[in-house]
């Protein structure tokens, strides 16, 4: 397991995963089981998340080094002009909650996961996503994951990712599976 030393980044960086395939909150789970490793903690916030995902469960077994947190319903948002106030209200006070873990020092790395989706669904502004990157501490690292990052976030970050899909299953109408995809 991570050693018990205090260990804190010196430099942190910005980071986008994106994409319109899988992958993008496995690569950030990846990124923050390779920081545990390290001593380094790492907090997840997940926008539009509400169900039940075998991430949440590794969590929980490897706490005080990975922490989760969810901003969304149960049941998946769906496109909809205006967006419910309930998933906006949940997204806000998702964003006011991943903003002070950014800020409070108790977290090497922040992912805010699924924001950019956010965004494409109106519920978090671009704005706001700007102001992430603008305001997070030098030895704070920050990913931001979701499908169609706009290019303003892309020319902010430091790191950009785009996962792209040559073949996927779904295709052939297989579902999601547990442990696997959720």
């Amino acid at each position: 397991m991570a050693s018990d030393k205090l260990v804190h980044l010196e430099k942190g960086y910005a980071q986008v995963y994106t994409g319109n395939c899988k992958g993008k909150t496995t690569a950030a789970l990846g990124l923050a089981f390779r920081a545990m490793g390290s001593g380094l903690k790492t907090y997840i916030g997940q926008f539009m998340k509400g169900q039940q995902y075998g991430e949440l469960e590794s969590a929980r077994m490897v706490k005080p080094y990975i922490t989760i947190e969810q901003y969304g319903r149960k049941d998946l948002v769906h496109v909809k002009y205006p967006p419910l106030q309930q998933d906006v209200d949940m997204a806000a006070d998702g964003l006011s909650r991943a903003r002070k873990a950014m800020l409070t020092g108790d977290y090497d790395i922040v992912v805010f996961d699924e924001i950019l989706t956010a965004h494409g669904f109106h519920l978090v502004s671009l704005d706001s996503i700007l102001d992430l990157v603008r305001t997070r501490p030098d030895n704070v690292e920050i990913v931001l994951t979701g499908r169609h990052a706009p290019q303003e976030v892309i020319d902010a970050v430091d790191l950009v990712t785009e996962m792209v899909e040559i073949k996927h299953y779904y295709a052939r109408g297989i579902i999601a599976r547990k442990g696997i995809e959720r």
